[in-house]
Parts: C-alpha cells; sequence; structure tokens
C-alpha cells in the first residue's frame, strides 16, 4: 500500500514503511541501526515504532 502523503498524523507517524527511503533514513537514524538491521526488526515486531523499538531493546 502506498503512504499518502496528503494524509499525515498519528496512524502514519507510529508506523515504518519500509517502501519509503526517506522514511527508512529516518528511522535508521532516530533508532541508531543500519536498514537491515531495521528490516529485521520490522519483521519479527511488526511495522509499528513502538513494538520495533521494543524488539531493538531486547
Amino acid at each position: 500500500m502506498a503512504d499518502d502523503k496528503k494524509q499525515t498524523g498519528s496512524p502514519d507517524r507510529d508506523r515504518i514503511n519500509m517502501s519509503e527511503d526517506y522514511e527508512v533514513q529516518y528511522w535508521t537514524k532516530a533508532l541508531g541501526v543500519s536498514r537491515e538491521k531495521l528490516q529485521e526488526a520490522v519483521d519479527a515486531a511488526g511495522p509499528t515504532a513502538d513494538a520495533v523499538r521494543r524488539h531493538l531493546a531486547q
């Protein structure tokens, strides 16, 4: 599903879309991880930022 840039807000900000380069760049920097590590975390925990943070903290 494409990221609708016209509809921003909490639901969009709380999810990590690995298909959008600008989002991957933001989240890798914000979480201090590589793209590969971020992809592993999203695959394991799901696309929500909170779930990814919890997974990375383990």
